[in-house]
């Protein structure tokens, strides 16, 4: 579809996050339907406590020098990106379908808007103190050029490496599982016996990277967001940690 100089297509990506859009709300409509909220939770409303619990955790870990209250000002956006995250990654484990996240343009997209809003946040939290964060307190005058460039670059390169992180571990694993069932299949389909045979290799290949993809496609949601906690725990506090709890 082109409106003037714009395309405006409804490409494999855009069905692919449209299910994954359907499928969570699908989900909040079996917790919220006549009500929702029991006291005693059905099996979908144990789902989305545990899924919000699962989050709130690392925020509350992670994030430290902030009350509870602004704390869970955070938590519902991070919740939204571990969600998606969550149903997008395993995706590209089912036949013919496709993994968004696999695509780095995807990830870029989200990692960036990620990483503007916590340099948002950092200005809200410190105003033009946040430039401190760059300069280290105690550090010598000759070496503050040095450093600032050198704490500045990581800065702007995490803008990349959440995007990147997420891009490379889906399109690594999804990639040789994919390439593996090719092959099975292939040789399935010769018609030889000798193939038939070889086959049994490649798919139990494919059976061993199954159960291992799947706990990295699960796994990624999380990593994603530790690091956003992380990342955001660095923009409201600058270069205080939050404390240790056993």
């Amino acid at each position: 579809m082109k409106v003037g100089k714009i395309y405006l297509s409804f490409t494999n990506p855009s069905l692919s996050m449209l299910l994954t859009l359907s499928l969570v709300l699908l989900m909040l409509s079996f917790v919220t339907k006549k009500g929702g909220g029991k006291s005693v939770p059905n099996a979908w409303q144990s789902l989305v406590e545990l899924l919000h619990d699962f989050v709130l955790h690392p925020v509350n870990e992670q994030i430290g020098g902030l009350s509870g209250n602004v704390k869970q000002k955070f938590s519902p956006r991070i919740s939204v990106t571990f969600t998606f995250s969550l149903f997008r990654n395993p995706q590209g484990m089912i036949p013919y379908s496709l993994t968004v996240t696999s695509h780095f343009i995807m990830t870029l997209a989200l990692s960036f808007s990620i990483w503007i809003g916590m340099t948002i946040v950092g200005f809200q939290r410190n105003g033009l103190h946040f430039f401190s964060f760059f300069l280290p307190a105690g550090v010598p005058l000759p070496l503050a050029p040095l450093l600032v460039l050198l704490e500045l670059i990581p800065h702007c390169f995490r803008a990349l490496s959440l995007g990147i992180r997420l891009f490379a571990n889906m399109m690594a694993g999804h990639s040789s599982v994919k390439i593996f069932s090719g092959s099975a299949w292939t040789m399935l389909c010769m018609n030889n016996l000798f193939y038939f045979i070889g086959d049994l290799g490649p798919f139990l290949i494919v059976l061993a990277l199954t159960g291992p993809e799947l706990g990295v496609a699960i796994s990624q949601a999380h990593v994603f967001t530790i690091s956003i906690c992380i990342y955001l725990n660095d923009a409201t506090n600058l270069h205080r940690r939050p404390p240790f709890h056993n």
